[in-house]
């Protein structure tokens, strides 16, 4: 499936602009996203991100992401803050602890956020939910919108489908991240992305 078409015909559907619950992971990934679908609803941005293991780490991105939303100066985009409890990834991490990036410990993340993202999309009344996730050249599009369309059958909000690397998301997000001088940091955020960054660090600099 296009998943960007897909989003596309969605978004032409609409009659009028619709409250969406966007899971972002932080400021950056956020930035092409929000300059894509903006105009289509009124954004809150959900800052949801257990797998972020060091407070210090966490609280930067959500400051950053809060910060730039102040910049933008647009009333239709607000940031709602998550829970913060890393216990929740590392019981979910139970026995993937040794899988590489971008396996099966990534995928049940995914599930983990966008689980919480569509729950709380239903608690607060949203109309669609969806995450930032897929802007990343190093998330798997098919994956996140696979979970979106089963999470879809089971709470009332309607998962936009998304692959925002497509049109160039990526490279935007780049350009607007040095635009506004945010913070880009150099892996995920969980424990396991970090050591597998300083190895590689590591690797490079021997």
């Amino acid at each position: 499936m296009n998943y960007d078409l897909e989003m596309e015909n969605q978004i032409k559907n609409i009659p009028n602009k619709k409250k969406l619950l966007l899971h972002a992971c932080c400021a950056p990934c956020s930035t092409a996203v929000l300059e894509r679908i903006s105009e289509y609803f009124d954004i809150t941005i959900f800052f949801y991100n257990p797998n972020i293991t060091e407070k210090e780490e966490y609280e930067k991105r959500l400051n950053e992401i809060e910060n730039f939303v102040k910049n933008i100066n647009n009333k239709n985009i607000k940031v709602l803050r998550g829970k913060y409890n890393p216990k929740d990834f590392f019981d979910m991490a139970v026995g993937l602890e040794n899988e590489k990036e971008r396996g099966k410990r990534c995928y049940k993340c995914y599930e983990l956020r966008l689980r919480e993202t569509a729950k709380v999309a239903e608690e607060l009344k949203f109309d669609f939910f969806t995450t930032t996730l897929s802007i990343s050249p190093y998330k798997n599009s098919k994956w996140l919108n696979e979970i979106g369309e089963r999470l879809n059958s089971e709470y009332t909000p309607t998962y936009l489908y998304a692959d925002f690397k497509k049109k160039n998301g990526y490279k935007r997000s780049i350009e607007l991240s040095q635009k506004y001088g945010l913070y880009r940091q150099d892996y995920c955020g969980c424990i396991y992305s970090k050591k597998e960054r300083d190895l590689t660090k590591k690797l490079y600099t021997s």
